[in-house]
């Protein structure tokens, strides 16, 4: 079949279990090759292949509304809807985005790109269908993972308090990103290993009607009996609790178990929960061996072999940069201690959890939780190294507030992922995090301008006992720089000069630093003279710096790869009325008052004019008199 022909799911309706067996085939074929050129999520996407196709095939989208719980596994569910044809620019710059989008389909109905969040948008959804009294069905989608999220308990107690009726998919496969952790996660493996329970149930069921003369007395407590059974066969059944109808655990990856209970879930009163065990990266041999979630999601690879295509970078990856950093600070100090949401691997933290497993925790897809506990470890004297994506911060706003920085906790925040990240878009990029940091009282907030600056915050931030203490770093790799053979600590809040100048200032720090050196050079053939500050503590500023700046009336430009309401170049703006500099010139450059879209960094920068050029002419504008007679 010609995928880039599919136009509508509905074609399924006629297909047979041979036909599904092949398409499946056909789909896994397209994902591995289509993923070995653009990267992407092909570990999660080749294990919902049938699941993908039976829930088409079994109910009727868009009518009937698929929620797809994080989303990065809805590839399958983009090509059978029409999209095989915009496979070439997956996750590219104006392609095809990587996580289900409104605008792209009616069959997308949903947005996400952060785990948990499908059974609470599904509740709300199945509530209105019941208001307006529509008739369709409400299917979220799932991982067992995504499960160890707060939002998606709290969910499900109400959904099964209220009795909605809702088909509930739990995608297990016993992986997130990294491998699952937690009691919960324990509660699924008993259940894995109970698949005759509901033959058991069904069994008894028959076996009390068929007993003569006592059958009907009996059946009274049939369900009491029934219970019995349950605590019997599997130990505490977790759904059937919170009053869902439990259905599995079945195959995923066999047709016919699918469409048996999918068609039965259709025919049930009240919310149901299928429980669907499937093997992440089926079908290919690389992803499937994969045990620590590399092949979760990837850059190019050699179809051919799996090797991983690299970049020609020159540094060290920044997550393995800091966790390298923060590992050899906890040989020396024993009251470090690692948290991670889930992402041992993504933070590159692997060393830190095979040399201190007893001062290492993955706590799940659970950000708040991670975050209060940190703060919970820094009241008995420990300090904490809460490692996370600078997008999950966002999920854990309140606790650093009220648990961290309100007691004013000695925690070390590493914001993993800070600015823009490229490839998986709005939902990810690590834009907000300054804009929502620096308000709250009592914390540091900075970022290094290279890897050598980086190890030293790091040995800043696990020196600094007079509260919370945020370290941003970027996606990627670092510059190359030569390292210092020990780390040491900077002082709080000072700036330093990276190149002199007297006509004007660029403030900036991080990622933009090149940037903003590049500019510099290039007025400098104009004859404007540029002076390079890197502002690495965005919290609290070089204040003594600002003043010398501000009394010198040289005009200023901020530049930051964040947001701009409420960044880095507010700050300054607010120094500068704050202290009635009211005749200083300040222009800002960073992201604008929307959501940045995937692509390339250096192309969505492009997009939004944060670039040298961009320095450049805001430079000229701010020193208009200068002469421009050209250096020679």
């Amino acid at each position: 079949m010609d995928l880039t022909k599919i136009s509508s799911p509905s074609f399924l309706k006629d297909l047979n279990k041979k036909q599904l067996e092949a398409l499946a085939g056909e789909i896994r074929a397209f994902l591995i090759e289509k993923c070995s050129i653009t990267g992407g999520h092909i570990g999660p996407n080749l294990g919902v292949v049938e699941l993908t196709i039976a829930l088409h095939k079994a109910f009727n989208s868009p009518k009937d509304k698929f929620l797809w719980d994080v989303g990065h596994q809805a590839y399958v569910h983009k090509i059978l809807t029409g999209r095989a044809s915009q496979f070439d620019t997956l996750r590219q710059f104006k392609g095809l985005c990587g996580f289900p989008k409104l605008v792209e389909s009616e069959h997308d109905i949903w947005e996400t790109g952060h785990s948990s969040t499908s059974l609470s948008a599904a509740m709300g959804m199945a509530a209105a269908r019941d208001i307006k009294g529509d008739k369709n069905f409400v299917v979220p989608i799932i991982g067992d993972g995504a499960l160890t999220g707060g939002m998606a308990l709290e969910a499900l107690n109400h959904i099964g308090h209220e009795k909605t009726n809702m088909i509930v998919i739990l995608n297990d496969n016993e992986m997130s990103i990294a491998p699952n952790v937690g009691a919960l996660h324990d509660v699924l493996g008993r259940l894995r290993t109970a698949k005759e329970y509901s033959r058991a149930k069904e069994d008894l069921e028959s076996l009390i009607h068929k007993i003569p003369m006592v059958g009907d007395k009996l059946a009274a407590t049939a369900e009491r009996v029934k219970d019995s059974l349950k605590y019997l066969v599997v130990s505490g059944v977790f759904f059937e609790e919170l009053g869902f109808k439990y259905l599995g655990p079945i195959d995923g990856h066999d047709f016919e178990a699918l469409e048996k209970t999918l068609e039965y879930a259709k025919k049930v009163q009240g919310p149901v929960l299928v429980h669907v065990l499937t093997k992440k990266g089926k079908g290919y041999k690389p992803a499937e061996d994969d045990t620590i979630g590399t092949w979760h999601g990837t850059g190019p690879y050699k179809m051919e072999t799996g090797a991983f295509v690299k970049s020609s970078t020159k540094g060290p990856a920044w997550s393995s940069l800091v966790a390298e950093s923060v590992r050899k600070c906890m040989k020396e100090d024993n009251r470090i201690v690692t948290i991670t949401p889930a992402m041992p691997v993504g933070s590159k933290l692997e060393g830190i959890q095979k040399d201190f497993p007893n001062r290492f925790f993955d706590v799940g897809i659970a950000e708040q939780h991670a975050t209060t506990m940190a703060a919970g470890l820094a009241t008995q004297h420990m300090k904490p190294f809460l490692s996370i994506y600078s997008t999950f911060l966002q999920r854990a706003y309140d606790q650093v507030l009220h648990d961290i920085a309100r007691p004013n906790l000695n925690v070390f925040i590493g914001i993993d992922r800070a600015g823009l990240v490229g490839a998986d878009g709005e939902t990810h990029q690590g834009v907000f995090d300054i804009s929502f940091l620096r308000h709250i009282p009592n914390i540091v907030l900075m970022m290094p301008k290279d890897e050598n600056e980086g190890q030293h915050m790091v040995k800043t931030a696990i020196d600094y006992n007079d509260g919370p203490i945020a370290l941003r770093y970027p996606r990627g790799n670092g510059l190359g720089v030569e390292m210092d053979a020990e780390m040491k600590a900077l002082p709080i809040g000072s700036w330093e000069v990276l190149r002199e100048g007297t006509d004007a200032v660029i403030l900036t720090f991080g990622t933009t630093i090149p940037m903003a050196m590049k500019a510099a050079e290039q007025l400098a053939y104009q004859g404007i003279d540029v002076r390079v500050v890197n502002a690495r503590f965005i919290k609290p500023m070089d204040e003594a710096m600002l003043h010398e700046i501000m009394q010198e009336n040289l005009p200023i430009l901020t530049i930051e790869e964040s947001l701009l309401q409420g960044g880095f170049g507010s700050a300054v703006l607010e120094f500068a009325f704050d202290k009635k500099y009211r005749n200083v010139q300040i222009e800002r450059i960073g992201i604008p008052d929307e959501f940045i879209e995937h692509g390339e960094v250096d192309l969505l920068l492009e997009e939004i004019n944060v670039t040298a050029e961009e320095a450049v002419k805001r430079i000229t504008q701010l020193v208009p008199n200068k002469q421009s007679d050209r250096v020679k």
